[in-house]
């Protein structure tokens, strides 16, 4: 049966998914778009390829490089979890009025703690450092002995993770 030209376009895809894939995890391999088509930024993220993994630099791909792009790319599945530096600075207080993803991580840590603790309360997650969170983070300072004065300093931070991670 003969390769057809969407065949080997659907091979082209797969390949520039999975070099797109590496690329955001290792800055020394050039992204490339999945398109389907074997252009000059395809060879050229090839050729990045073989170099960084130490194989025969020709912008094409034979088995080997085949090989190792797929061993790669399934390895970024067994990675250990980046970490994602979400606090912004030891100074830094997190309140009432705030806004956005840092509030969102907060309140999923006491959302979690509600759901794993009868006597905790159970809040909404909304992004919105509102006075439900306000009253949550209290009661989580009164728990653990810190200032309860509803708002998430470094030492409310570090002690909402490692219950999060840890348990209460």
């Amino acid at each position: 049966m003969p390769y057809s030209n969407q065949q080997k376009r659907q091979h082209i895809m797969e390949l520039q998914r999975y070099l797109h894939a590496i690329s955001l995890m290792d800055r020394k391999i050039p992204t490339v778009i999945p398109d389907g088509i074997y252009g000059q930024e395809t060879a050229l993220t090839v050729r990045a390829f073989q170099s960084e993994y130490n194989l025969t630099e020709t912008g094409t791909v034979d088995s080997a490089t085949w090989n190792k792009i797929v061993a790669v790319y399934k390895g970024l599945f067994h990675m250990k979890p980046a970490p994602y530096p979400a606090f912004p600075s030891e100074k830094f207080v997190c309140e009432s009025g705030a806004t956005g993803q840092l509030v969102y991580i907060i309140q999923a840590m006491l959302y979690g703690m509600g759901q794993s603790y009868d006597n905790f309360p159970k809040i909404k997650v909304c992004g919105n450092f509102n006075e439900e969170t306000t009253n949550a983070v209290m009661g989580f300072q009164k728990i653990c002995a810190l200032p309860q004065n509803g708002k998430v300093d470094c030492a409310t931070w570090n002690m909402l993770v490692s219950c999060s991670c840890n348990g209460l």
